[in-house]
């Protein structure tokens, strides 16, 4: 099933459309245009690190949610309010492949099942290992705890800085990027929904 228009993960026996050589030899030529020498001494293996580096970081697209939970939804009577907060993000910008830093804050309540604390940042983790924009990311967190859960509402806010701010453009150090997503009885209550919000309201720094 797609979430917000975004493909289904890969499978890790999907045959990869280039092979890691082809990717290193793409490297090699970026280094090139750059006006480097690919050979000398300190750029020899960089080919090889760039390629892993880059897998690992998008290693989310080779993760579904079913591996991820491994069974850990449970049935529970419960009602109130379950918030994860200042669970660390690291992303990509999908514009420029550039780092995406920050912390997400998700929260939502049960109706009849709930889910192990940990996969919460998992879910997160999952989702942040893709090239991303931060609108998509958060929704896409609270669309895969809403499908998973079916529960009576989902709140999800990530503050983050942009490298690509920061590094390059506008150059714009210390700025960050606040993005909602709110799903069920958060979108409906304003009372819940600020309670949420109060819960998770401080000045956004990474540490």
């Amino acid at each position: 099933m797609a979430l917000n228009g975004v493909m289904p993960s890969l499978s890790t026996s999907d045959k990869p459309l280039v092979s890691d050589e082809e990717m290193r030899q793409a490297v090699r030529t970026l280094l090139l245009g750059l006006g480097e020498n690919p050979d000398r001494e300190g750029l020899q293996d960089t080919p090889k690190r760039v390629v892993k580096a880059l897998k690992f970081l998008t290693s989310g697209y080779h993760q579904s949610l079913d591996e991820l939970l491994n069974g850990a939804v449970f049935t529970e009577d419960a009602n109130e309010m379950v918030l994860v907060r200042d669970i660390d993000i690291f992303s990509s910008c999908e514009h420029h492949i550039l780092p995406i830093l920050g912390r997400a804050h998700v929260a939502y309540i049960p109706n009849g099942k709930v889910i192990g604390l940990s996969k919460i940042a998992r879910i997160c983790e999952m989702y942040g290992r893709r090239l991303q924009v931060q609108e998509r990311l958060t929704a896409q967190i609270a669309d895969a705890l809403t499908e998973l859960l079916k529960p009576q509402g989902v709140a999800v806010v990530v503050e983050a800085t942009h490298l690509c701010m920061v590094m390059r453009g506008v150059q714009k150090p210390g700025s960050w990027t606040v993005t909602s997503a709110v799903r069920g009885v958060f979108a409906e209550d304003a009372r819940t929904r600020q309670e949420f919000m109060d819960l998770v309201r401080h000045n956004p720094r990474f540490n």
